[in-house]
């Protein structure tokens, strides 16, 4: 017999028939998740009411934590215990109604080998959709096998109808007709010429993509690895959140101030008090502005074409949120800056043009913005672009309009010339603190009406893809905005979509992202050079494309 000790593993649970196991993920923050857990409690008794009715039985494979008021998991470690108890065979629902950090679950679904299903109500509340397509991306790039439904009462027949087929059969087979292969000789000869050009040039020159810490609150979808991004032309500088903090002390208070006045003299609003805890202060404004000048040097410093500000985690302790800062990076008319010191002092860095900032640090959609650039550049159309959260959506019928109207939104990000009477269409209100306990401002505001170019960047099958598509962005009644702003996050600029020849629940089933990045054209015709031209550098550099929707090439 072995000397050796070898610890026993943990007994697990045990499965009866019909019984199909359900874990519920969350936000590393304790603040997020205690908020948000009501909004779980009533998905999962929907949900477990809808199971029952078909005849099975749902129940959970981890607690509710009474000292920590939820039944989250909240890390990674936790995630890894959770699924040592759970039968590597058994049917499993992941139920998402908040967003959540995917890297918490992907070790034990990576591993699993039973039938897994993943489910999110349709809310605007708090960002569970988005949560919910988080990690059906990150499925998506592992190779994991998934199916995925989402509904707002389940009980629609859409979603009674998936449930009972994954619980009979374990798999769900969506519609996504609307996707198509490119075909290049479709496609109008001088944009694959521009796209195609384009793409040599990139290779041939080289660009520089500046990452402030990888791997944005577990987004393993949102990371593009070397081998993979390098034949592109693109390669990542892999910079750090605590230079950033560094570089932003060493930025005057005078200089902050600087940004501050060309803001309020281009007529932004900014929506101020005393509270620091719940008030945007500024102080918090001051702050943004020092890491905006902060920012600009440093991607100057290392030749960055774009850059990528993480916050989450460490920066979010130490600094207000950078989503100001985003969006006026992502602005070709902004605040200037100059070096640092000597006859830099005297420079204007990167004058005239934006620095692209991808939100989150994902990669992907830095990517596209990089692409989106260089082509909206060479068509003499504003460049200007940005990811957006795919938050939420619903019928509207009135004001001539009669359509399913997506609500896109991101944290502040949106550059101003993308807002209704632009800067002077913008607030900045103060992030909500169960997110951001320090605070920071937003670049508020209702995104304008006009064509849109939409795309994303993802990996699967171990190579890099594109969904690119054409959507109108429409102007909703003032009233109906308000409602809709208050159903999501009322700080945060709004975007009312319509997506061209694509149903609400085809780019559910397909989209690889919790992202999608957007950039206007002054019309369709040229919002169709610009897909063309796009879809054509994309696929030079390497990347398989997909057309989705109605295009004059699909």
């Amino acid at each position: 017999m072995s000397d050796y000790m070898v610890s026993e593993i943990q007994s697990v649970h045990t499965v009866g028939a019909k019984e199909v196991l359900l874990v519920a993920n969350g936000d590393l923050r304790q603040s997020a998740n205690e908020a948000c857990w009501p909004a779980q409690c009533a998905l999962e008794e929907k949900l477990g009411s809808a199971v029952a009715a078909v005849g099975f039985k749902l129940r959970r494979a981890h607690p509710y934590a009474p000292d920590l008021k939820h039944g989250f998991i909240y890390s990674q470690r936790m995630g890894m215990d959770v699924f040592s108890k759970i039968p590597p065979d058994a049917p499993l629902v992941v139920a998402e109604a908040v967003w959540q950090y995917s890297h918490h679950l992907l070790p034990g679904l990576q591993h699993h080998r039973g039938p897994i299903l993943t489910v999110a109500n349709w809310s605007g509340q708090w960002p569970g959709l988005v949560g919910l397509l988080n990690l059906n991306s990150c499925l998506s790039k592992s190779g994991v096998q998934y199916s995925t439904l989402w509904s707002e009462g389940f009980d629609d027949e859409f979603f009674r109808r998936g449930l009972e087929l994954w619980l009979n059969e374990y798999r769900i087979q969506h519609d996504c007709c609307h996707v198509h292969a490119l075909d290049l000789a479709k496609l109008p000869a001088a944009e694959v010429d521009l796209g195609s050009g384009l793409a040599r040039a990139l290779r041939a020159r080289k660009v520089i993509m500046g990452v402030f810490d990888e791997g944005c609150m577990g987004m393993y979808n949102a990371i593009i690895e070397d081998h993979l991004l390098n034949p592109t032309g693109i390669y990542k500088e892999r910079l750090s959140q605590s230079a950033l903090y560094a570089a932003m002390r060493r930025v005057s208070g005078g200089e902050a101030q600087e940004v501050r006045n060309w803001l309020d003299s281009r007529g932004m609003e900014f929506r101020t008090g005393c509270n620091e805890e719940t008030d945007l202060t500024d102080g918090q404004i001051l702050d943004q502005c020092k890491m905006y000048v902060a920012a600009i040097r440093i991607a100057h410093q290392f030749g960055c074409d774009a850059i990528g500000i993480q916050y989450q985690q460490g920066l979010k302790d130490l600094a207000p949120a950078s989503d100001l800062v985003e969006g006026l990076l992502n602005n070709v008319e902004r605040p200037p800056v100059f070096g640092e010191g000597g006859t830099e002092q005297f420079r204007e860095l990167y004058k005239g043009q934006p620095l692209p900032h991808f939100n989150e640090v994902d990669e992907c959609a830095g990517l596209d913005a990089i692409v989106t650039n260089w082509v909206w550049n060479c068509l003499h159309i504003d460049p200007a672009t940005t990811l957006h959260d795919i938050r939420w959506g619903e019928h509207y019928e009135g004001d001539g309009i009669n359509d399913f109207i997506w609500l896109f939104q991101i944290s502040g990000a949106c550059p101003a010339s993308h807002l209704v009477n632009g800067y002077r269409g913008a607030i900045s209100e103060r992030q909500p603190p169960m997110y951001f306990h320090l605070g920071g401002g937003t670049l508020k505001g209702v995104c304008k009406p006009g064509t849109i170019v939409w795309s994303r960047v993802f990996v699967e099958g171990s190579c890099l893809q594109a969904d690119l598509g054409l959507a109108d962005v429409i102007t909703l009644p003032e009233a109906e905005t308000e409602r809709r702003w208050q159903l999501a996050t009322p700080q945060w600029p709004i975007m009312h979509v319509r997506l061209r020849g694509i149903t609400r629940d085809q780019f559910m089933a397909r989209h690889r992202a919790n992202h999608v990045n957007v950039a206007y054209a002054p019309d369709s015709r040229m919002a169709e050079k610009a897909l063309a031209a796009k879809a054509a550098m994309m696929a030079e550099l390497g990347l398989q494309i997909h057309l989705c929707g109605n295009t004059p090439w699909s």
